[in-house]
């Protein structure tokens, strides 16, 4: 199969989704690896502790300059060839980290790490041009729902298989998969050859128009940014409350982060309902649930079994709140220019990333000056923000040219 343009009718086969879902998780994970297993690599790659932020600082700052320079390529170069090449640079990058002796050369292979994973947002788009109209949310939804699965599972891999083997295991174990993806893909995915209209150099520079020219895209990229910096600050700091007001060790705090990942579930379920034209509703109800979840962590604190039940619950539904709104931005998104569905999506995600780093940031400060009661507050805060914003949109203007 060979896709020489984006008119697609015929149904996609579910084992391709399947693929293409499990790929983005798995490229996904490589962002959150570290998160949990900051301590064993600064003791041995003699990184300071003031410093260990780095190591998550490089990925992401890496993972945006991808989505900025490298996802709208997808535009103008065969995707295959170009997803198999940067899937390269990610296998290398992996063997540099988990055999780095020094802290220069292990932050330097965390920033190819974020370049690299990139790759699963040229798969997101692509699998776009797979499918019809009509289709679009179902298969967003589930090749979401892969990527998120990974972001959510990466960390409590991290911890287990840390726990039984070594730090550097993990990208060893994470390299070797991603050597078999690439030659799966390689010869799984149909060539897809865009027709490109202008050069790469005018490719970027269009980006910023396309963010003026699209009020769309900005506003969901706010929501989205909004949702994610909440669960973000959300996931850098409740472990350190688990080990503090619950004593818990590394692999029970893996236990519970394996517990959110049932959130991951929203996200085909919101791709099926915004088929259906449920957008605009459904959005609301992720930011009320999303300020809802903080709201209950901040109203019930202490250190019973039933505050850690209450604070799973937390995590599920907050985990349901933001996969599920960013499948509704995403659909919304790529019906916006079919030429232009690469850029549009770094832009997107670009922005919801840097929401992510913000919310990272803003956890880690709250946290260490007023506990938990300030952490969950500020997390209440951002969605209610969004959730303003949302009043401002106008339903018809959203009905008729989005859904």
């Amino acid at each position: 199969m060979h896709l020489q343009n984006d008119v697609k009718t015929t149904p996609v086969p579910s084992w391709l989704i399947l693929l293409l879902a499990a790929a983005c998780g798995l490229l996904a994970a490589n962002l959150y690896y570290a998160q949990t297993v900051i301590g064993p690599i600064s003791m041995t790659t003699g990184l300071s502790s003031a410093a260990a932020g780095l190591i998550v600082t490089l990925t992401q700052i890496g993972y945006v300059i991808g989505l900025l320079f490298i996802v709208p390529l997808s535009d103008i170069l065969e995707n295959k060839r170009l997803i198999t090449f940067f899937l390269i640079i990610l296998v290398v990058a992996l063997i540099a980290a988990a055999f780095s002796p020094n802290a220069i050369l292990f932050l330097a292979a965390s920033l190819f790490i974020g370049i690299g994973s990139v790759v699963a947002q040229i798969l997101v788009p692509y699998a776009t041009y797979l499918t019809s109209e009509e289709q679009r949310g179902r298969v967003v939804g589930n090749v979401m729902s892969g990527l998120l699965l990974g972001i959510m599972l990466a960390r409590p891999v991290a911890s287990f298989i840390t726990s039984l083997l070594s730090w550097q295991a993990v990208f060893v174990f994470s390299a070797i998969i991603i050597v078999l993806l690439t030659l799966l893909l390689s010869r799984a995915l149909p060539a897809r050859q865009p027709q490109p209209a202008m050069k790469y150099g005018q490719l970027i520079l269009s980006l910023g128009s396309l963010l003026k020219t699209f009020p769309m895209l900005r506003r969901r990229a706010l929501y989205q940014a909004s949702l994610f910096g909440a669960f973000s600050l959300f996931w850098t700091t409740v472990p350190m409350q688990l080990a503090n007001e619950y004593g818990m060790s590394q692999q029970g705090i893996a236990w519970f982060a394996l517990a959110g990942v049932g959130g991951a579930v929203a996200a085909p379920i919101a791709g099926r309902w915004a088929d259906k034209g449920f957008t605009r509703i459904l959005t609301g109800l992720a930011m009320v649930i999303a300020a809802g979840s903080f709201g209950l962590a901040y109203l019930f604190q202490g250190h019973s079994t039933a505050t850690l039940v209450l604070l799973v619950i937390v995590a599920i539904t907050l985990d349901m709140a933001v996969s599920g709104n960013l499948v509704l931005g995403q659909r919304i998104i790529y019906s916006l220019g079919s030429e232009a569905r690469g850029r549009v999506n770094g832009i997107f995600m670009s922005i919801f990333f840097v929401g992510g780093a913000i919310g990272s940031s803003l956890g880690s400060w709250s946290y260490a000056n007023g506990g938990w009661s300030l952490t969950t507050l500020i997390g209440l805060i951002m969605p209610l923000l969004a959730l303003v914003y949302y009043f401002t949109e106008k339903k018809a203007a959203v009905v008729s040219k989005h859904l």
